[in-house]
């Protein structure tokens, strides 16, 4: 098992208890379960997780964020404007991809 997994394993079931994530509690569930981690790990997760909600990450891990909201609310409108962009620049990278094929300026 590797030091990250084992570090997140950890949180979670910290978590899940209802207990605080800090670097000790990571480090004493790690402990226990005789896995060798990095002290840095430790800090690095309880950092990261402080004050999050694992469970609301979890649950929202497939979710689009406010972003995509926005973009679908104006998206019949730019959705044309957008495509000629999109168009311009791919015929763009054709004309620059010439460089690739071994048509360059000295050749």
């Amino acid at each position: 098992m590797s030091a990250e997994l084992a570090v997140v394993y950890a949180a979670l079931i910290l978590q899940d208890d209802n207990i605080e994530i800090t670097s000790d509690k990571l480090q004493t569930l790690v402990k226990a379960a005789g896995i060798e981690v990095e002290p840095i790990w430790f800090s690095l997760y309880a950092k990261a997780l402080a004050g999050q909600d694992l469970k609301a990450l979890l649950l929202n891990v497939g979710a689009p964020g406010a972003g995509g909201a926005a973009a679908s609310v104006g998206g019949a409108a730019g959705g044309a404007a957008a495509s000629e962009e999109k168009a311009e620049e791919k015929a763009e990278e054709k004309e620059e991809s010439d460089d690739d094929m071994g048509f360059g300026l000295f050749d």
